[in-house]
């Protein structure tokens, strides 16, 4: 007996299963190290050859630490006299209201606690801070 070959046409189907396979550990992946990047006080920070802000209509908002750990902010008629953190959590505030876009700045004194400047800054963002950024001395070369 003679058997006669069948030809079978060629399938062009695409395997998407490996495809599905990656996406799904990319997924995990992603899902594992999204709530890690989220801890901690959200804040920019300045590379160290930080690159000058850009032209902006509105003046920042500055709130500096000295050495001793005093705060001291740029608005009103006394600037130059420390300030409680309280009282300065409640001027920011109150700027931010009426102006939600001002930038909010922080001056660290080099030799001041890190904690702080960390203190700082999340009183400045319960303050209604949308980022605070921190001001640094180009690199002398």
């Amino acid at each position: 007996m003679f058997h006669r070959k069948i030809r079978k046409k060629p399938m062009a189907e695409i395997n998407v299963v490996p495809y599905i396979d990656v996406m799904l550990v990319l997924l995990v992946v992603f899902m594992v190290t999204a709530p890690l990047l989220m801890q901690g006080v959200k804040v920019e920070l300045p590379a160290a050859p930080s690159a000058p802000l850009s032209d902006q209509q509105e003046e920042p908002l500055i709130v500096s630490v000295d050495a001793k750990g005093l705060y001291y902010i740029n608005i009103g008629k006394d600037q130059k006299s420390p300030r409680p953190l309280k009282d300065i959590k409640q001027a920011v505030a109150k700027v931010l209201r009426q102006k939600p876009t001002t930038t909010v700045l922080v001056w660290g004194d080099t030799s001041v606690d890190y904690g702080l400047v960390v203190g700082l800054m999340t009183a400045l963002q319960g303050a209604g801070a949308q980022s605070v950024g921190l001001v640094t001395e180009p690199p002398v070369l």
